[in-house]
């Protein structure tokens, strides 16, 4: 590389490669009116003479077309030393194979140009090829070093997500205790004191309160997804979604909800945030399943990829409930979009946004399949595991 830029800041290459191209145009115009005067067959004049100036044509043709193409600037010196390498070598072969005792050109001139002229195209070829491949590697260096500058910002970006979160998070919550202890003392002191219009209007407050408090939660929780999950290893699917119907056993005893489970797979993941993605998505099924009793199927596909770092897994979350517009099935993953009212349905509005980080840091997608009164599948991505671990257990590549 330091060679190139060494000899481009001498010469640009893309001018070694247009004087190289008019000089064997000039040598072929020059031998065959040479060679018109003498016993030469014309036609043969003019054959030899076009070997040798269409060398010339071809690098002037390519040099004037270089700035044309995807190939670094910088890279055109390495294009203009395969040709002069060319001419060089096809030199030495000839100069070794006149100095034979029994051997001599006929025609030197003709022999070194022709040949010379055919070498230096070959040069040309291979330069390009060379002069590609240097572009390409640049390429990917920079690409690496942009993708490398872009991780480090997110780094940081999240980094500072999550201390302001926790500040929020602290600077909020605190009086907003404060606000719903005195709301609650008000209701216990005061309530035979108020009229039905103080009283609907202290539930308000009240409520109000919990839910700014169970949001600041919610948003704190959203924000630590990256920094503070833990090293990824195998998990059996199948138990983290026993457990998680263990957690939600009274949830189900109440909606009557029938859940029918597939044999799940083993995937690389943090066993704690796969549990919140199944039990997130688990309540939002039992929770918009409409006036019918809820019936939830979760089921698992393997996908076969061609990615090196292993198949994939896809999960399925499907309820028979009352459906999602397909205008409203991008929004849903973002953070406090809801489609519904409080009242309607109760939440914080970040439970399918927490589901799609998560899904996220585990290098999968997820996504919707719904419509309205014909229920909902959740669907996401997961990596089967790995077949080459650490010994310590770890991931084979970060995740």
């Amino acid at each position: 590389m330091a060679q190139t830029n060494r000899f481009g800041s001498v010469i640009d290459g893309r001018t070694v490669i247009f004087v190289l191209g008019v000089f064997y145009i000039v040598v072929a115009v020059v031998w065959g009116f040479r060679q018109l005067p003498t016993a030469t067959p014309h036609s043969s004049v003019l054959v030899i003479s076009a070997f040798i100036g269409g060398s010339g044509a071809v690098l002037c043709l390519g040099g004037y077309r270089l700035s044309r193409t995807d190939i670094d600037r910088r890279f055109y010196a390495t294009i203009a030393r395969w040709c002069l390498g060319g001419i060089v070598v096809m030199s030495l072969i000839l100069v070794l194979y006149h100095v034979q005792p029994t051997v001599e050109l006929s025609d030197p001139v003709r022999s070194v140009s022709i040949l010379t002229g055919f070498s230096s195209v070959a040069g040309f070829g291979v330069g390009v090829y060379d002069a590609k491949a240097n572009t390409r590697a640049l390429e990917l260096e920079r690409q690496n070093r942009r993708l490398e500058k872009t991780r480090e910002e997110l780094s940081a970006s999240n980094e500072r997500l999550e201390q302001f979160a926790s500040a929020a998070s602290h600077d909020l919550q605190e009086p907003l205790r404060m606000v719903s202890r005195y709301l609650h003392l008000i209701e216990n002191r005061y309530r035979d004191d108020l009229d039905e219009d103080g009283e609907e209007f202290l539930e308000y407050a009240i409520d109000g309160a919990e839910r700014m408090t169970r949001m600041i939660d919610a948003l704190l929780e959203y924000s630590r997804v990256d920094t503070r999950g833990e090293e990824f290893e195998p998990v059996d699917l199948s138990e983290v979604v026993s457990d998680v119907r263990e957690d939600m056993v009274v949830r189900i005893e109440e909606t009557g909800a029938q859940i029918a489970v597939d044999e799940l797979p083993r995937v690389d993941g943090d066993r704690s945030q796969l549990r919140q993605l199944f039990q997130n998505l688990l309540s939002n099924a039992m929770e918009y399943s409409g006036d019918d009793r809820p019936r939830i199927e979760i089921s698992a596909e393997r996908e076969r990829t061609d990615d090196p770092s292993g198949d994939r897994w896809i999960l399925s979350v499907r309820d028979h409930g009352i459906g999602i517009d397909p205008a409203d099935q991008e929004r849903i993953f973002e953070v406090f979009q809801r489609l519904h009212s409080h009242e309607e349905h109760p939440g914080t509005g970040i439970g399918l946004a927490l589901c799609s980080r998560i899904v996220e840091r585990h290098g999968g997608e997820i996504w919707i399949d719904s419509a309205l009164g014909r229920g909902t599948t959740v669907s996401f991505s997961l990596s089967a595991v790995s077949r080459h671990r650490s010994v310590s257990g770890s991931p084979s590549q970060p995740p």
